[in-house]
């Protein structure tokens, strides 16, 4: 994991996104955001399921592993906060690198003075009021959106929001992103240097090609000639 979190400084939840079209993986992400503007984070997933008590998140803490990031399913809840400082300082100590909640957080200020990247839905001074009935898959898995992830999945987080992969697509997502990543800054230095991006991506051909052909997408001409714009 540390590997692969050094690949990942270098790289984009954006580069990760078009790795994982190019590999015809689905593309599962949630726009959560930082509460630190520059935070990134990755790491496979330790999933909880919030049921109105921080046992929860302690127990998986308990069970996880240095590098692993905490990924919180609060069901999208806005009626109160889940993860508050504690969990985060918890979370930090027993060498986790991130905290994603599918919720809300609280304790802003201290949270941000711990510097453990964390990514939610927002904050709200209240915690959960009652306890709840935990369910048979707590930690082992968390639905996140529309999607259902574990432990056999990684999370990269930064600015841009949350993606998962499949751990066993790892490698050859990232790299893949790192061949987007790269020919992206090749385009932007040509860019700056005079030559458009149209020019570039033989823009003029594909309207002359589409005008032959309308079903023509600008994806195909894209892989066609080997640029990279959006995926």
């Amino acid at each position: 994991m540390d590997l692969l979190r050094q690949r990942f400084e270098t790289l984009t939840t954006a580069h990760i996104a078009d790795a994982c079209v190019r590999a015809q993986l689905p593309v599962r992400c949630l726009g959560l955001h930082p509460l630190v503007a520059g935070d990134k984070t990755a790491g496979r997933v330790l999933p909880a399921r919030h049921a109105g008590s921080v046992d929860i998140f302690l127990e998986a803490i308990e069970g996880g592993a240095a590098g692993d990031v905490l990924v919180v399913d609060n069901g999208a809840r806005l009626d109160h906060a889940c993860v508050g400082d504690l969990i985060v300082q918890e979370a930090q100590t027993a060498g986790l690198t991130g905290v994603v909640i599918w919720g809300l957080h609280r304790d802003t200020v201290d949270v941000r003075a711990i510097g453990l990247p964390v990514y939610s839905l927002g904050a709200l001074p209240t915690g959960p009021l009652l306890p709840e009935d935990r369910s048979a898959d707590a930690l082992t898995s968390a639905r996140v959106g529309e999607w259902v992830v574990d432990s056999s999945d990684v999370v990269f987080a930064d600015d841009d929001g949350v993606i998962f992969v499949p751990l066993a697509h790892v490698d050859d997502v990232l790299t893949l992103a790192e061949g987007i990543r790269d020919k992206e800054r090749r385009q932007a230095d040509l860019v700056r240097e005079g030559r458009t991006l149209r020019d570039q991506l033989g823009f003029a051909d594909f309207l002359a090609r589409r005008a032959e052909n309308p079903s023509l997408t600008f994806r195909e001409h894209l892989r066609r000639v080997g640029g990279a714009v959006e995926e």
